[in-house]
């Protein structure tokens, strides 16, 4: 199958245009929701009685692969039928496999819904992050919105990407599988932390490389100094539980001079993290919109990257 070229670059152009204008629609069909669906059904008939290490890691394993032989058949028998077919179908699938609008849209109603209150605040902020929300303060909201927006320009933008690049289509929807896995089983509680080991450790290494580019990126489109920037980035992407999502939050930490981490309740349990940075001040609306301008800079410029890769 064909990853590079021009119509590659067609689908790429394509997706990410409509993403940026129409995010993710709620009333079209979406296959992430069907993923979604799927790991729910085998997470609550396999995820019980003894062996469930070996049980979620062939649940996790075969549902990557057969994500990724479903859509490289499909997008292969269009390639064999019809190029304008194969090319919109792509476009389309693509599009399903990227975020970065509608998590700008989901930061922004977050600040915007604290400042009408705190209530609305939590509320809001419960859609978009996994932690219990029903007693943060209003800074630890407008944290936990900052931290997501951070993490998923990795998850819902440069991962998928990064994998289309190496591997087109099927491989942004197969990330797209991993990810959801680990999203929806990925955790270290009684219940998924044997289930839902083998599907946290691949996404750990689907998110290797674009975790650390997308730090890179963001160093490069945020007008701080460089070096110092990347200093404090490789200083606190430690401080972290997970060895990826350090990476970006340190990077917009340094660029907005603020302090993400510490501890946090996830189903009923308390976690502690590390804290990124040094500088608990205040968060503001301000901060929002330097962050989302830093993501959507960070966005064109790979996606500029990437078109100029395609087409050498």
């Amino acid at each position: 199958m064909d990853y590079y070229g021009i119509i590659p670059a067609i689908i790429l152009s394509g997706a990410w245009i409509l993403d940026l204008v129409l995010g993710d629609p709620a009333n079209i069909p979406h296959p992430i929701v069907y993923f979604g669906k799927w790991i729910a059904w085998g997470e609550r008939n396999l995820n019980k009685g003894t062996h469930r290490l070996f049980k979620g890691a062939l649940f996790s394993l075969s549902s990557i692969l057969l994500t990724y032989f479903v859509f490289a058949s499909l997008m292969h028998l269009l390639q064999l039928w019809n190029s304008i077919a194969y090319t919109l179908v792509g476009i389309i699938l693509l599009f399903f496999s990227l975020a970065g609008t509608t998590l700008i849209k989901e930061v922004r109603d977050v600040f915007l819904a604290l400042d009408e209150s705190l209530e609305k605040g939590r509320k809001q902020v419960a859609r978009i992050v996994g932690r219990d929300t029903q007693n943060l303060s209003a800074q630890e909201v407008r944290t936990a919105a900052l931290e997501t927006l951070a993490e998923n320009l990795s998850d819902g933008v440069i991962a998928p990407l990064f994998w289309f690049l190496v591997l087109g289509v099927p491989g942004a929807l197969m990330y797209k599988m991993v990810n959801t896995l680990d999203s929806m089983i990925g955790y270290q509680n009684e219940r998924y932390k044997d289930f839902g080991c083998w599907a946290a450790r691949i996404d750990d290494a689907f998110n290797f490389i674009p975790a650390r580019l997308t730090a890179l990126l963001m160093a490069i489109v945020s007008g701080k100094r460089f070096l110092p920037l990347m200093r404090f980035i490789l200083r606190f992407s430690r401080n972290h539980a997970s060895p990826n999502s350090g990476w970006p939050e340190s990077a917009l930490a340094g660029v907005l001079d603020c302090r993400f981490g510490g501890p946090h309740d996830y189903f009923g349990e308390l976690f502690y993290k590390p804290y990124i940075g040094t500088n608990a001040r205040p968060l503001t609306t301000q901060d929002m919109k330097i962050a989302t301008r830093i993501n959507r800079r960070a966005e064109i410029l790979f996606v500029g990257i990437l078109l100029i890769l395609l087409l050498a």
